[in-house]
């Protein structure tokens, strides 16, 4: 019961502060620093710590030409670097967590309710990101860097960021296809040029090694990511629900990102169609896109609902909570992965600092 009490006691410091702006500004950061330390100094948890302890050691025997031609160069330099230095293992989760956290806290920090937005990023985004696939996770916290570059029209610097994320997880490069529209002007012109664009574009990605890759382990091979027809789902609800609800009010309250709002809502959709084609790949594409989602649940408080108001900004936390409970109590996989949770905060258990 350790991670759905947490979550529920972020969600109900939430509603107790709905009222107050300024604790709640000062809790976030209270909030945000426990969250990075609770993820990343876990000890043995996670379900590919195993995977990349491998990694780590065969990151002892690698030079710098096998570095520079892989296709994470930036992730193998990082085990390169912490071999080198002598480091244990679990060094390797507070260096992507803290990428990861610098991350959501970038974007985190451009909403009306950081707070919000960090307590709902928790019951998945979190717990399945840094406290588990950390090469994807420290990717997605660099993609909302990216994401803070769109909301400000900058195009090079979006670029910038998309390009230093796949750096850690190619699957990043995926975003490149949305630079066309990083100015801003949002237009049906524009989004059919980003469509004519897109079709080269998947090609290419999917002629590539990482595609080929994918593709032998994920499409026809029986394998599906356990749980990716609930988080794709919830993706795809959020898509109907921004569109038949919040698109009108969006751009009358928040018009500097509708851009992204809806190009995000969009992505959460397709990520739910690739479902039927692999469960696997659609559910590492839709992690890129819950920080979008996040922005968008967060936002319902704002908006000028006329009835139910209330019904409308609690539907994501009660969605969230409840999901979160059926995961924790009834996952035989998160059960695996995640429990016991143990801390190497104040030392390893057991003097064990080998990671395994």
């Amino acid at each position: 019961m350790l991670y759905f009490g947490l979550a529920n006691a972020l969600f109900m410091l939430r509603f107790a502060l709905s009222s107050e702006q300024r604790l709640r500004q000062q809790s976030y950061f209270l909030v945000l620093i426990g969250l990075f330390l609770f993820s990343s100094f876990r000890y043995m948890v996670g379900c590919d710590w195993p995977g990349y302890y491998n990694q780590y050691l065969i990151a002892e025997n690698i030079d710098w030409s096998y570095v520079i031609n892989s296709r994470e160069p930036i992730w193998w330099t990082l085990l390169w670097w912490i071999r080198d230095m002598g480091l244990p293992y679990p060094v390797v989760n507070i260096v992507s967590s803290a990428v990861f956290f610098i991350g959501v806290h970038i974007l985190a920090r451009r909403q009306p309710d950081p707070l919000g937005f960090m307590v709902l990023l928790f019951p998945i985004l979190i717990v399945n990101m840094p406290m588990s696939t950390i090469r994807q996770g420290a990717a997605i916290g660099l993609v909302c860097i990216a994401f803070a570059a769109f909301i400000d029209r900058r195009q090079i610097w979006f670029a910038f960021w998309v390009v230093i994320a796949a750096g850690w997880h190619t699957s990043a490069l995926i975003f490149l296809l949305l630079l066309p529209v990083a100015t801003g002007k949002y237009t049906k012109s524009r989004l059919a040029m980003l469509a004519i664009l897109a079709i080269p574009g998947i090609l290419l990605l999917a002629s590539g090694e990482t595609a080929e890759i994918a593709s032998s382990r994920y499409i026809g091979t029986g394998k599906e990511a356990f749980g990716a027809v609930f988080r794709l789902g919830l993706l795809g609800l959020s898509t109907l629900y921004f569109f038949l609800f919040l698109r009108e009010k969006w751009m009358q309250t928040f018009p500097h990102d509708y851009s992204l709002a809806s190009i995000g809502a969009i992505g959460m959709g397709l990520t739910f169609l690739l479902l039927p084609i692999s469960s696997v790949i659609g559910d590492r594409l839709g992690y890129y896109f819950i920080p979008i989602q996040t922005i968008i649940f967060t936002r319902i408080q704002y908006m000028p609902f006329r009835f139910n108001r209330s019904l409308h900004c609690a539907l994501p936390y009660v969605g969230l909570l409840f999901f979160f409970f059926v995961w924790t109590q009834y996952s035989e996989l998160f059960q695996q992965c995640f429990i016991p949770y143990n801390s190497w905060l104040f030392g390893f258990p057991g003097g064990n600092s080998s990671g395994i």
